[in-house]
């Protein structure tokens, strides 16, 4: 296996990029809810956060009972032990990328990182 992975993904309703780029520190998944449609449960992490970037769209993430509006463009953090559900509106999909990540795991980021 070469250094890097590349894929075409389809435009599904949710791709898992974890086993197809070969992930070692982050899960990463695209996702797309239908106008009026919501994911299926409320859920927290044990230990992972996950950062949501809306790529198209408009919904809803309820974090805690609190109902905060997303729109393209929006970038959100939620803490491990929040209790999450997204929804999107019912006159537009939903298109985003949501990262997970352990909490608290970054040790060096950009050019703390960097071998030049």
């Amino acid at each position: 296996m070469s250094n890097y992975s590349k894929i075409s993904i389809p435009a599904d309703a949710r791709v898992e990029l974890h086993d197809a780029l070969h992930l070692t520190g982050a899960e990463v998944s695209v996702n797309t809810l239908p106008g009026g449609a919501q994911v299926p449960f409320v859920h927290s992490h044990k230990q992972n956060e996950e950062i949501y970037g809306i790529i198209s769209g408009k919904g809803t993430i309820t974090l805690d009972g609190d109902d905060i509006a997303l729109n393209a463009g929006d970038w959100l953090r939620v803490a491990p032990e929040v209790k999450r559900q997204l929804s999107a509106s019912p006159d537009s999909a939903l298109s985003f990328i949501c990262i997970q990540v352990k909490a608290g795991s970054l040790e060096n980021f950009t050019m703390a990182d960097a071998v030049v």
